[in-house]
């Protein structure tokens, strides 16, 4: 696979030079237009043996290019706070935003390369890995983003003798260290690993470059040249790609806009779902709810309090209709948590750095560190729901959503949080109902908005979009609890027993 790349390339010094003014030119021309467009996000990844010209090729571009537009991140060892969040968190944290330029350095690339030559990853483990990166790389491709790859090489001799150099001279001397000379004794097994990497991950979405490496005038020109050329491509067209790319820029709470028919339109949108089969009719006693509540709030404390000292952390999710009592049932499970460890995170309609980002990336930073609590009031899931059925996202882009969502939530879980989803049911007579109180008392009165009677009119598109949710995203690990909330003490009792029973099976 790298013998192309040990050639022996070369650029002279007068060639370099009067290549050089022009490419600099065209280089901060389209990284102009890419920040002007705003269309789509630029993520360039450097991998490659030591001493290949990584660390020299982003510090090139940074400063051939305006560094103002560009995220530049070189990761080692993930620290305290890191480590306490899945391993992605630190990779989604630092994406770049539409228009803007990431260059990375030993990112998502170099923990299983390192473990796969170290043997501490079997090769079927190794390969699930690479699995998950062809995954992430996949969610982000699909959202518009342009994926630049190099694998900066060379051979055996050649990398010893860039080590050699590095080395003897006093002002380098502090770029090698013990463990780029212990690579390089492991050579073989490096070689071996980057073989498989680049053969499972080199896919048209996201390929990977082979640059030569021992020439650093050719090395700089192939780089940069790469992605020029990259970038004015996808700037180009075609026409349909920049206004998949283009979309995620465009939405806002402003007034949606029209989709053709789609399956929960007309005759399919009557047929029986997943909700239909709910027992609506479940009531609680007031007395029997004011002790159960009690109870169950000491359970949950107690629970939470175990969590916290082990170091498991809670996401608690939760979708339903408007006036369903998703504020009631949060407020009785934050009761009984302590303040100091407990986050609510109300999602409203994206913010303009939110919008500039894919969809998934402002509920990755949310993450908390280990012990704590989460309440997502509305979620991800807004994609499969309200983007949905309002046509802020394009068919294609809730279709592939399921999966996203299902990998995403497949790594909180993998880190060891516990993952609780409620999806809080009430009657389409009871919602009336409640509108109607809301409108009589004047301290609820603000709760209630001409939205809410909108989407009231969608109720059947809704109803087919939740069962679809239902049906994809309930999986083994993150499963849907369905919460009848007719009775809003019956729901709440029903939330709170819920959230104790997956916290006790976590901590057993």
């Amino acid at each position: 696979m790298f013998e192309a790349a040990e050639l022996g390339r070369k650029v002279s010094s007068a060639d370099y030079k009067a290549q050089v003014p022009a490419l600099r030119e065209e280089l901060l021309d389209v990284q102009g237009r890419l920040r002007d467009a705003g269309q789509f996000p630029v993520i360039v990844l450097f991998g490659g043996v030591d001493g290949a010209g990584k660390s020299e090729s982003v510090n090139l571009l940074t400063d051939w290019m305006d560094p103002r537009w560009m995220v530049t991140r070189a990761y080692g060892p993930p620290s305290d706070e890191e480590r306490e969040r899945p391993e992605y968190w630190r990779f989604w944290r630092d994406l770049p935003p539409r228009g803007r330029i990431g260059l990375f350095l030993s990112a998502w690339y170099s923990r299983p390369l390192v473990e796969r030559v170290q043997r501490k990853l079997r090769r079927a483990e190794f390969g699930a890995q690479l699995d998950e990166i062809v995954d992430f790389e996949r969610a982000l491709t699909d959202d518009g983003a342009l994926i630049l790859k190099f694998w900066m090489h060379l051979d055996k001799k050649s990398q010893k003798a860039r080590l050699e150099k590095l080395e003897s001279d006093p002002l380098t001397r502090w770029r090698v260290t013990r463990d780029q000379w212990d690579h390089w004794k492991q050579y073989g097994r490096f070689i071996d690993a980057a073989e498989t990497i680049i053969a499972r991950t080199s896919l048209g979405n996201a390929p990977w470059m082979i640059v030569e490496g021992g020439d650093e005038r050719y090395r700089s020109l192939t780089v940069a040249t790469a992605l020029r050329d990259a970038i004015r491509k996808r700037l180009k067209g075609p026409p349909e790609r920049r206004a998949v790319a283009a979309k995620g820029t465009a939405r806002s709470a402003a007034a949606p806009r029209q989709l053709p028919a789609s399956p929960s339109r007309g005759r399919e949108a009557s047929r029986q779902t997943i909700l239909s089969a709910l027992d609506m009719s479940q009531r609680v006693d007031p007395s029997h709810y004011k002790t159960s509540l009690e109870r169950l709030q000491g359970r949950l404390n107690a629970l939470h309090r175990r969590a916290e000292r082990r170091g498991v952390s809670t996401i608690l999710v939760f979708e339903g209709w408007d006036a369903a009592g998703k504020g009631g049932a949060i407020r009785r499970l934050t009761a009984a948590i302590d303040a100091r460890a407990c986050q609510v995170i109300p999602i409203a309609a994206p913010t303009e750095e939110e919008r500039a980002q894919h969809y998934l990336w402002r509920f990755w930073r949310h993450l908390a560190r280990r012990g704590r609590v989460t309440i997502f009031d509305r979620s991800w899931y807004g994609r499969l729901l309200v983007e949905r059925v309002e046509g802020f996202a394009t068919e294609a882009e809730w279709m592939r959503a399921a999966a996203e969502i299902n990998q995403f939530e497949a790594q909180l879980v993998a880190h060891g949080m516990v993952l609780v989803k409620f999806w809080i049911h009430i009657t389409r007579d009871e919602q009336l109902r409640r509108f109607r109180a809301r409108e009589r008392l004047s301290y609820k009165r603000w709760k209630l908005t001409d939205e809410d009677w909108r989407n009231r009119k969608k109720w059947a598109d809704y109803e087919l979009a939740v069962n679809d949710m239902i049906e994809r995203t309930s999986t083994h690990d993150a499963p849907w609890t369905l919460v009848e909330a007719n009775d809003k003490h019956f729901a709440r009792l029903k939330v709170l027993e819920t959230a104790c029973e997956r916290l006790e099976a976590r901590l057993a």
